[in-house]
């Protein structure tokens, strides 16, 4: 059941609307200990949890508690609105997600906390979501489950107005936190963990989503930090120390011959340490589509294999068929970017078919770390059918020669149609 206070104040809105005026829209609040949750961390308080939401979301200007102190053990749910004005999780303890495998239903494997068709929603607090992904990270048995699909911890689908802050996300099975068909994202001073060496368990995802903001956060995980899917536009991240993991990308796109769309990207003032990679776009070939306006600035990178990539032959395997076509990549801006790389300082490696176009170097001071990798040696910067302007200061020196001049008619033909697929 509710708070006392919360049904009595909920009561008397109804019961007094037009002489309350904007005091019906004030706080409710509701805990979830009210529902009857055990807060053990052992007893499945998945339905306390769910009967709080619900009494929530009726209410305008709801906040459910989560208080710290106490661990919920919680397997997936789905909360779904919309509600009755905005609603405020606040979560100071812990969510815990099953631990054990086998207890996943094979019906519920996608995500671990669903929101869906959320409008003006924020999730805040001190606390941890934590997905207690080690057992998912080890070969399994596959009668049981697919290998390659695993739960994301924290999802929001076709929602809008979200504000995700201070709280901290770790050990997803998967993907920590996703949004997907989304509009109007602010994710600030959040913690997202996991092993380096964790398989798949990006930071941030975001799919079809645009207007973002992503700023002061930290994350370190064994993929990408914040990966940028089809359909991501009007996203600007700042301020973000990233490491592990493979660093902020944008991509794989185009997998499976699919249409791709990526624009207006902004990320800058952020720190990139002990990754894979650093600013990165990559591509399937085969795809089609289009990535345009992409701005990587004031970028610090530390001990990063390859701080600066595009990658138009991007597979996952140990070998992917090769295919003609490609989504095409124009308008990308490396700015500012200094440190130091372990392997290589610059890959730009762009299709035969369809090269990069208006690609920007300017004031990059990349030097090589010490020691490069066991087993492997510092490499030259490559440019490949990559086409644009170097500016300023580049250091390696071998940068100022690195890309292509226009080249020509041809090329803008095919941006041309890019253009109208997107």
């Amino acid at each position: 059941m509710p708070s006392t206070y919360g049904r009595k104040f909920h009561s008397r809105c109804k019961k007094h609307h037009s002489s309350y005026g904007d005091a019906c829209n004030s706080t409710s609040d509701f805990n979830i200990l009210s529902f009857g949750a055990k807060a053990n961390g052992v007893s499945d308080d998945s339905k306390k949890l769910v009967a709080a939401w619900k009494a929530t979301c009726k209410v305008g200007g709801g906040i459910l508690k989560i208080p710290s102190n106490h661990k919920f053990l919680i397997k997936p749910v789905t909360f779904q609105g919309p509600c009755t004005g905005h609603v405020v999780l606040q979560i100071d303890g812990t969510l815990l997600a099953p631990s054990n495998v086998r207890s996943w239903s094979k019906s519920n494997l996608f995500q671990w906390i669903n929101f869906k068709w959320a409008h003006n929603i924020t999730i805040q607090g001190s606390g941890t979501i934590d997905g207690q992904g080690y057992n998912w990270w080890v070969p399994m048995d596959s009668k049981h489950v697919n290998e390659d699909i695993k739960p994301t911890a924290l999802r929001f689908y076709a929602s809008d107005d979200i504000m995700v802050r201070d709280i901290t996300i770790k050990n997803s099975p998967q993907v920590h936190l996703k949004f997907d068909n989304c509009q109007g994202v602010k994710v600030n001073n959040i913690t997202i963990l996991a092993p380096g060496n964790s398989p798949n368990t990006d930071g941030i995802h975001l799919q079809n989503t645009r207007d973002v903001e992503i700023m002061h956060s930290d994350i370190g995980t064994g993929d990408d930090c914040v990966s940028m899917q089809t359909g991501s536009s009007n996203v600007h991240i700042h301020h973000i120390n990233c490491g592990p993991g493979h660093g902020i990308s944008i991509g794989g796109l185009g997998k499976d011959k699919s249409v791709a769309c990526v624009s207006d990207v902004l990320v800058e003032y952020s720190n990139i340490q002990n990754t894979l990679y650093g600013a990165r776009i990559k591509t399937w070939q085969g795809g089609i589509g289009l990535v345009k306006n992409i701005t990587f600035t004031n970028i610090q990178v530390e001990n990063v294999n390859f701080p600066i990539v595009i990658n138009q032959y991007y597979c996952d395997k140990s070998l992917c068929k090769n295919q003609s076509g490609s989504v095409a990549i124009k308008e990308v801006n490396f700015d500012r970017i200094t440190g130091s790389y372990s392997t290589q300082p610059i890959h730009l490696a762009c299709s035969n078919d369809i090269p990069c176009t208006e690609v920007d170097l300017s004031d990059i001071q990349l030097k090589p770390t010490r020691r490069p990798l066991e087993g492997s040696q510092h490499q030259q910067a490559l440019c490949y059918n990559s086409y644009g302007n170097s500016k300023g200061i580049l250091i390696p020196s071998s940068m100022n020669y690195c890309l292509k001049k226009d080249g020509g008619g041809s090329i803008h033909q095919i941006s041309r149609f890019s253009n109208e697929l997107c």
